[in-house]
């Protein structure tokens, strides 16, 4: 039997689609917050291979979703590169900034520190649905190097924005990430991820002059690599914020693209090839709200979608105030 995400990221159109939720494993069950409420070190939680396998099984346990995503984060290859990297309670992550050639000479990829992830990989694969697909994930390196030059989230990515023009800096900084990532990516595989996505969050930040050099080349030797060494492994890529670029994504080699909630459909269906499949998009906030009006916007993507391969999924990821009923409601909608 193949799996039905994994059908649908080989071009196959399938109905009714499968779906998983961008952060499904995260702060909006109590079993979850009960689970992290013991362990006030965010990046030592991540790396505890047990409490990281119930993470990412306690919503496809609640939920029965198609798919599981690795808990993990983003910015675990920043900390294996040896940059210092920290959680703020109610803050979110603070790491000290690189911003020369310098400061990039004092980092070494570890593949070490993240050992326990593949062990985290290995144990959830062990009690996983044979009919659930694990998703394994890393930043891809726009989105990384943004954190590592600013220093935290949330930021408007000016000096990222400056530093990209720096050619000697930057482009040492996008070797590393690449060989980084790469790495990881293919340890995962290893250790038995059965896709894989990329998460480019902050591709809307880089402007259009700087999108080839800051994105797509960057995702593309990502993926070459991985292909290289797992070739039956598809990738997804999530270009939040992309826009019109989504036809130049598309050729960097990924298997499934997913949309943001402002992308689209109709848009990214021209633009996009029908072998690539699509993922997304409902707003998160819709399904904050619940009820009549994310029943209906999920149906009106569902149906937009019907004649091409297509993964339901939200836009971005679940938001922390939002009731599990809703989750529960709109994954056997889709489902049903």
């Amino acid at each position: 039997m193949v799996k039905k995400l994994l059908r649908v990221l080989a071009g196959e159109a399938v109905t009714p689609p499968p779906v998983w939720l961008m952060r499904q494993a995260g702060r909006y069950l109590p079993e979850y917050r009960a689970l992290r409420s013991q362990a006030p070190d965010f990046i030592k939680f991540c790396l505890s291979p047990a409490e990281a396998a119930e993470v990412t099984l306690q919503p496809v346990r609640r939920f029965h979703m198609d798919a599981a995503i690795l808990f993990a984060d983003i910015l675990l290859v920043p900390h294996a590169l040896g940059q210092k990297v920290w959680f703020e309670t109610g803050e979110g992550p603070r790491l000290e900034p690189v911003r020369d050639v310098a400061g990039l000479k004092k980092l070494s990829y570890d593949a070490g520190k993240l050992a326990p992830v593949m062990e985290t990989i290995r144990l959830v694969r062990k009690d996983l649905p044979d009919n659930v697909t694990l998703i394994g994930f890393a930043g891809a390196p726009w989105t990384v190097a943004t954190y590592m030059i600013e220093g935290q989230g949330g930021t408007g990515h000016e000096l990222s924005r400056t530093l990209a023009r720096d050619d000697a800096f930057f482009g040492a900084l996008m070797d590393m990430l690449v060989d980084a990532t790469s790495a990881y990516l293919i340890a995962q595989g290893d250790a038995g991820a059965e896709a894989l996505q990329l998460f480019e969050s902050w591709a809307g930040s880089v402007p259009p002059e700087l999108f080839a050099r800051a994105v797509l080349d960057p995702t593309q030797r990502i993926i070459n690599k991985v292909k290289a060494a797992h070739p039956n492994i598809p990738i997804i890529g999530f270009p939040r914020g992309a826009g019109d670029k989504l036809a130049a994504y598309a050729a960097t080699g990924v298997d499934g693209i997913g949309l943001d909630q402002m992308t689209d459909l109709a848009a990214a269906i021209a633009s996009v090839p029908a072998r690539i499949a699509l993922q997304g998009n409902l707003d998160p906030e819709l399904l904050l709200a619940g009820g009549g009006v994310m029943e209906n916007e999920a149906r009106r993507i569902i149906a937009a979608m019907k004649d091409r391969p297509f993964i339901f999924n939200l836009g971005h990821g679940v938001m922390q105030p939002t009731p599990p009923e809703h989750v529960a409601a709109l994954v056997s909608l889709v489902q049903a």
